[in-house]
């Protein structure tokens, strides 16, 4: 069995959307690099780079691929395919 996958999170500490992200993310156990980059414009400068330039927040990288913040992460979730995609136990 492969190992969890690895993931990181751009956040600001008090998005709601970067809150939700995080708790669908801890309720299913999952273990995450979080960046906070509220005042912190070296990390902000990175999320932009790996993220296209998309400035928005959260932005969740899977195994070093972008997959977009919280509404891409709950439409994985929904249709089934985020534990996979997290390599969680089935």
């Amino acid at each position: 069995m492969k190992p969890p996958a690895k993931v990181e999170i751009y956040t600001f500490r008090f998005s709601s959307d970067c809150i939700r992200a995080k708790g669908l993310l801890d309720r299913l156990g999952v273990t995450y690099n979080e960046y906070i980059v509220d005042d912190d414009d070296i990390n902000k400068e990175v999320m932009m780079k790996r993220a296209g330039g998309h400035t928005s927040v959260p932005q969740i990288f899977i195994d070093g691929k972008g997959i977009g913040g919280y509404a891409e992460l709950q439409k994985l979730a929904s249709v089934g395919e985020l534990e996979a995609l997290l390599r969680l136990p089935q």
